[in-house]
């Protein structure tokens, strides 16, 4: 007998900080090329714009991961030197992610960066649930590791 697991909605969010030895001006100049992903995001193969506004609020991007999955995102936040927020459109199983990355000096070569995102998933149970924060934690611990390695300029 096959046991009927509940599915539902379910809401999360993740948040992840790293403290880098690079001046803000020059992690800004890093995060701030939102189609630059496959220097320092994880598993991603290519970032194509699919707008004609490369940065601030309208630029939208089109992610594909190495797996081939690919996710549209809409940049809807932007704070020049400060922060972007965006919202992923399509290529989650959720229903809703949005998600900021700010970054605040804490002197003038060490910089601060957080990354958290919302999300509200689309029906699953708990279980995949748990799976699926658990790896977005992992997903932006290794990349934000990724960044730091990058404008450090130190290797694995």
């Amino acid at each position: 007998m096959t046991k009927n697991v509940k599915k539902s909605f379910h809401t999360g969010s993740v948040k992840k900080t790293i403290t880098i030895k690079a001046s803000k001006e020059k992690v800004w100049r890093k995060i701030s090329n939102i189609a630059g992903l496959s220097s320092w995001v994880i598993d991603v193969k290519k970032t194509t714009y699919l707008s004609k506004k490369r940065r601030d609020v309208g630029a939208i991007r089109k992610i594909t991961f190495t797996d081939g999955n690919t996710i549209e995102e809409h940049i809807v936040a932007w704070k020049e030197n400060e922060y972007f927020t965006y919202v992923a459109t399509y290529g989650l199983p959720l229903r809703v992610y949005v998600a900021t990355i700010a970054i605040k000096s804490k002197n003038k070569k060490t910089t601060q960066l957080t990354w958290q995102s919302y999300f509200n998933s689309k029906k699953m149970s708990m279980k995949q649930f748990l799976k699926f924060v658990t790896f977005m934690g992992t997903f932006y611990e290794a990349s934000l590791e990724n960044l730091k390695r990058s404008l450090e300029g130190t290797s694995k």
